[in-house]
């Protein structure tokens, strides 16, 4: 797959991102079409020839072999979102990244010609000769070393330090530039995460367009222009300028040069943003013609209860965001009359929705027991899962608990089903162990006399988690527990689970339910306050255990150990022994209550737009969402 094991190096080089270029064909040759859109340009002086715009070495997309086609140029996508800064999704769909997943969720070079990974922590990064900025500056090592010389190690625009993916065992890595297109990060120990940040949805921009940004630097510019620029723009220091118009992912400052197939055009506040083709941008087809295919790209901001209606009469070409499963029936109905289908792609989550007992509740009596595994067994064995399945999903999703997904090498069958089939009585027994004595009225008592009256939290975003939780409410009812629906604002109910307000929450499961052995686990161990079932004992590992409060559960600090025992594993095989031990917890400890997985995430694609697959992964990290399927491809036939 466009892997070189040498006896030292990892390669990893730009062909594994296409199939060999066919004989014979434009961009072999070197002979590159002009897009039409931009021809005038080219023919005033405005803009140069498109090989000259393009990097000496492009990246060039072959489909043989492929479902995708060659397309043509032209056209406005047009895409709804709920917010003004979800402009950022520009970024994300883009998926032009230093290296990338390929739709195998391999990481291979996209930006970079090479990638050259030696013992797991030595980094040498090359890029392709003549690339350019979204404005036809030269994108070279400068750029990577104004982001870490002037960036990350400046204590005025980076107070907390360079980013933490670069950070191996308390040491920032050794920077070096090699030529004007070669750099290295070295580190004294292997770091595994490096890569995977590179490739994210929201990944770590390790370079920054230089020749803009310096006029916004102390170092760089004209003090009485910088003072100029600070006073209208009214910020009060140079730092706090900088780190205004440095937005990468952002994507609100349209003066910004970007390396995306398409630039925000449009200065916020703006009820809708116009993306542009990137000239310069580095990938072609192999018919010569440069990426991406559609001209430009047009959000506009709704309300996000709306956006599944405006989608169903034929408002947007391309639409996932704000749209469930509860609209599919509604969008079915509503193709023919208005020229689109609604493919139905598959939700890489562990866990569609999951239930999250906080084990650092406030409420002592709660808190013991929420940490006693027979509680949390028993509200999982209580759960109907498949009457949720057939009511809500038409029987087209998975019960399941919060797990990898069939898709990934690591999934067992135990890990899906444990403590998750639907046993009233066995729910009962638990209960009744536990001492959960049973009121007159049928609900049970907590230790201290209080009825067992678990709120269980919300954001209140949609009425999918509303409905599926009136389901449960029947079934914890049936074992002495009354369960009640708290609806809030997403911000609110973070920050009462953080506190230790909340008892129990929804959300979404694992977010990478199709890992290998050589993605990272932490997402299994405490180790971010956004873990809803843990959120003082991440924020105690993501602080170096300076907040939040040091896990006092065997099993939560065992988590901790083997995830800290994958960082320094030598194979593949130690990683993947690693996984499966903290899977093994997982399905046995019953720390998430998952529901269902594999649920279909309706996509919105109007008639003639080519390229899109009917059949696909709906997933931000890996996946960014569209980005894994490169909508730089994406192209109108009509």
């Amino acid at each position: 797959m466009g892997l070189r094991r040498g006896s030292q190096a990892l390669i990893l080089v730009a062909s594994v991102i296409v199939a060999p270029l066919l004989s014979g064909v434009a961009a072999e040759a070197g002979v590159y079409v002009e897009t039409p859109s931009l021809q005038a340009a080219v023919s005033d002086g405005k803009l140069p020839p498109v090989e000259q715009r393009l990097p000496e070495n492009p990246s060039v997309v072959d489909f043989a072999g492929s479902w995708k086609r060659i397309g043509r140029h032209g056209g406005e996508l047009k895409t709804l979102i709920g917010r003004e800064k979800d402009v950022r999704l520009l970024v994300v769909y883009g998926y032009a990244r230093l290296v990338a997943y390929n739709e195998q969720f391999e990481i291979v070079p996209d930006l970079l010609a090479e990638v050259i990974e030696e013992e797991g922590r030595i980094f040498t990064l090359r890029l392709r000769k003549g690339h350019k900025w979204s404005d036809g500056e030269p994108f070279t090592a400068e750029d990577f070393r104004y982001y870490w010389e002037d960036i990350a190690t400046n204590p005025q625009l980076s107070p907390a330090g360079p980013p933490k993916p670069l950070i191996v065992n308390g040491e920032p890595p050794k920077f070096e530039v090699l030529d004007n297109e070669t750099v290295r990060y070295t580190w004294p120990a292997p770091n595994p995460f490096f890569l995977p940040n590179l490739a994210a949805a929201a990944p770590l921009f390790l370079y920054r367009p230089a020749h803009y940004l310096k006029q916004f630097h102390e170092k760089y510019a004209e003090p009485g222009a910088l003072k100029e620029v600070m006073k209208r723009e009214r910020k009060h220091n140079w730092a706090s300028l900088h780190n205004h118009v440095d937005n990468m992912y952002r994507f609100d400052n349209p003066g910004l040069p970007t390396l995306q197939p398409w630039f925000n055009s449009t200065q916020p506040p703006s009820t809708r943003f116009i993306a542009t083709r990137n000239p310069y941008f580095h990938r072609v087809d192999t018919a010569g013609r440069q990426l991406p295919y559609i001209d430009q790209v047009a959000l506009s901001v709704s309300d996000g209860k709306l956006i599944p209606a405006k989608a169903g009469t034929g408002e947007v070409d391309l639409q996932a965001r704000n749209i469930y499963f509860s609209n599919y029936t509604f969008l079915r109905e509503n193709e023919a009359a208005h020229g689109f289908k609604t493919h139905l792609w598959r939700i890489a989550k562990g866990a569609h929705m999951a239930l999250f007992p906080n084990l650092n509740a406030n409420d002592p009596e709660w808190r013991k027991l929420f940490r006693d595994v027979r509680f949390r067994r028993a509200l999982s064995v209580a759960t109907e899962r498949e009457v949720i399945n057939e009511t809500m999903f038409f029987g087209l999703a998975v019960s399941s608990n919060n797990t990898v997904l069939k898709d990934s090498p690591l999934y067992r069958e135990q890990y899906q089903t444990s403590w998750a089939e639907h046993d009233p009585d066995l729910a009962n027994k638990l209960l009744d162990e536990i001492g959960l004595k049973m009121g007159d009225d049928g609900i049970r008592e907590l230790p201290d006399g209080r009825p067992l009256e678990l709120i269980v939290e919300t954001a209140g975003e949609d009425s999918e988690q509303t409905d599926i939780l009136q389901l449960i409410q029947e079934n914890w009812r049936e074992a002495g527990v009354k369960l009640f629906i708290k609806p809030s604002h997403r911000d609110t109910l973070r920050e009462r689970v953080f506190s230790g307000e909340a008892l129990m929450s929804v959300w979404s499961g694992l977010e990478n339910g199709l890992p290998t052995a050589d993605m990272s686990p932490e997402e299994l161990a405490p180790t971010s306050q956004q873990q809803l079932q843990w959120p003082k004992w991440g924020q105690h590992y993501e602080t170096n255990q300076t907040l939040g409060e040091p896990p006092d559960l065997a099993e939560a600090q065992e988590l901790l150990r083997l995830n800290n025992a994958w960082l320094t594993a030598k194979s593949r095989g130690e990683r993947a022994e690693v996984w499966h031990r903290m899977l093994q917890i997982h399905a046995d400890q019953v720390f998430t209550i998952g529901l269902l997985n594999s649920v279909k995430q309706p996509v919105v694609v109007k008639d003639g737009l080519r390229n899109v697959p009917e059949e696909g992964i709906y997933n931000w990290d890996p996946g960014a969402q569209f980005g894994i399927y490169r909508p730089d491809t994406f192209w109108f036939d009509r």
